[in-house]
């Protein structure tokens, strides 16, 4: 019985920690950009959530610094939360002195259900026919467990704003984060070194 209840658990912590994860699943590169270096970049996050916004847009412009690109965060620029119209947009980037801007949106959430196997304990060794048949009366079966998580499907982008031009954007699924912070750094970091692996980042 202890080794079952053991089994079981291991089967819950797989399943659990399966959902918590966050990958770059598809990635263009515009062939007609003209290479550029960036000397500083606007960091926006396109959410209408305030706190989410500003935890993004942190994380961003500090794994930014830390690849030597100078970055400044939106929020600083554009306080308010909400939509901007183009002319507040582009004042925030006169104003930052912006010569790159990444920019992230939420393309959607997608409701997930994945099922962990029941478990039917193994036959004890060396046990006789009679001790084999009093187990039958016990419960030796575990019924599967069913888990539902959510799948967030984020686009980030690269524009060059000195010739408003779309240099790079990748697509990001994020699965059941349990701790939020940990995977918008998470994210961050997947993002920039693909940048750097493909040399959009000089």
């Amino acid at each position: 019985m202890h080794r079952r209840s053991i089994l079981v658990a291991l089967a819950l912590v797989s399943v659990v920690s399966g959902c918590s994860s966050t990958k770059l699943v598809t990635q263009w590169e515009n062939p007609q950009a003209v290479p550029a270096r960036f000397s500083r970049i606007l960091v926006i996050g396109v959410t209408q959530q305030a706190a989410t916004r500003r935890l993004f847009e942190d994380a961003f412009v500090a794994k930014l610094m830390t690849e030597g690109v100078e970055a400044v965060p939106s929020y600083q620029l554009i306080p308010e939360d909400g939509q901007v119209d183009e002319a507040r947009l582009q004042e925030a980037v006169t104003r930052a002195q912006a010569d790159g801007l990444l920019m992230t949106r939420l393309l959607g959430v997608e409701r997930k259900t994945e099922i962990a196997p029941g478990y039917y304990g193994p036959p004890p060794v060396g046990w006789g026919f009679y001790p084999w048949y009093t187990a039958g009366w016990v419960a030796f079966y575990e019924p599967p467990r069913v888990y539902q998580y959510d799948v967030a499907t984020s686009e980030t982008s690269l524009y060059d704003v000195r010739r408003n031009q779309l240099v790079w954007t990748g697509t990001v699924q994020t699965r059941a984060p349990a701790d939020v912070v940990k995977e918008i750094q998470r994210y961050a970091d997947i993002v920039v070194k693909a940048l750097r692996k493909e040399q959009v980042l000089a």
